[in-house]
C-alpha cells in the first residue's frame, strides 16, 4: 500500500468513528436501564462496628462463636476487648462454616520483641481451615518472602510489606472466593483471594495452588464450606473486631 492510499484509509477511518459513535447514542436510553433486582439496603460499619449484614465472630466479650481446633471449649484468653493465644493449648476455629465471604480481622503481635524470622509474633488465619494467610511480626524482621505477613504461606508473596510496629493493632480485609470441585474431586475452579493489609492492597485476586503445606507443593482436596481457624504457633498474638459477610 502506498503512503497516499494509507493516509486516505486512516483519515477515512478517523472520520467514520465519530459517525458510528453518534449512531450508537441514538434511540431510547431507557433500553439499557436495569431496575431489578434492587440491591439490599444495609448500614455500613463505622469505627469498629460491623456492617449490619455481617456476622460478628468476636465482639471483644467472649468466645461463644469459637471452639478448640479439635472441638470443646476455645482455650484462648479474653481481656481488654481482645482474645489472645494460649500457647501450647492449640488453635481455635469458628463453630460456623463458610464458603465465599468478606472477612475483617484485626491482629497484634507482642510489643516485647522475642525471636526473629518465623519465631517472632507468629500465628495464622486459615481460611476454610486449609489456606493460611500469614500473621507475623515483619517490622524490621526478615524471613522468606512467601512466609512473611500477608503472604499466602509458602505460596504467594505480598505486593508490599505494610506491617506496623510490634504491639500496634493491624487489620486484614479479605475477599475470599472458595474453590469449586467436580464430582470426581478434580478442581473446577481454584480459590482466589484479595487482601488489604492496613488498608493497602497486598494480594490482588490471587489464585491459590492448593491447601497450605509446611513441606512440599500445595494441592487441592475436595471440600465444601468449612470453619475459619486461628493458629497457635506459641506466640502471644492477639485478635479483635472480627466479622464476616457471606457472599
Amino acid at each position: 500500500m502506498n503512503m497516499y492510499r494509507f493516509s486516505f484509509v486512516c483519515v477515512s477511518a478517523a472520520l467514520l468513528i465519530p459517525a458510528l459513535s453518534a449512531s450508537a447514542q441514538q434511540g431510547d436510553p431507557k433500553a439499557t436501564e436495569v431496575w431489578e433486582p434492587v440491591p439490599a439496603k444495609i448500614t455500613p460499619g463505622s469505627g469498629t462496628s460491623a456492617p449490619s449484614d455481617a456476622i460478628v465472630l468476636f465482639d471483644g466479650k467472649d468466645l461463644s462463636q469459637w471452639e478448640g481446633e479439635k472441638g470443646g471449649a476455645a482455650p484462648w484468653t479474653v481481656s481488654g476487648g481482645a482474645m489472645t493465644v494460649a500457647p501450647k493449648k492449640g488453635g481455635i476455629k469458628t463453630k460456623a462454616s463458610f464458603e465465599d465471604f468478606q472477612l475483617h480481622i484485626e491482629w497484634r503481635t507482642p510489643s516485647v520483641v522475642k525471636g526473629e524470622g518465623q519465631g517472632r509474633g507468629n500465628s495464622g488465619i486459615f481460611l476454610q481451615s486449609n489456606y493460611e494467610l500469614q500473621v507475623l511480626d515483619n517490622y524490621d524482621n526478615r524471613t522468606y518472602s512467601n512466609g512473611q505477613a500477608a503472604s499466602l504461606y509458602k505460596q504467594t508473596i505480598p505486593l508490599v510489606n505494610a506491617c506496623k510496629k510490634p504491639g500496634e493493632w493491624q487489620a486484614y480485609d479479605v475477599i475470599w472466593t472458595a474453590p469449586r470441585f467436580n464430582d470426581d474431586g478434580s478442581v473446577k475452579s481454584p480459590a482466589r483471594i484479595t487482601v488489604l493489609h492496613n488498608g493497602v492492597l497486598v494480594q490482588n485476586n490471587t489464585e491459590l495452588l492448593g491447601k497450605t503445606l509446611y513441606i512440599g507443593k500445595p494441592f487441592y482436596e475436595k471440600h465444601g464450606a468449612l470453619p475459619i481457624m486461628l493458629q497457635d504457633h506459641g506466640d502471644l498474638v492477639s485478635y479483635r473486631n472480627i466479622w464476616i459477610r457471606k457472599l
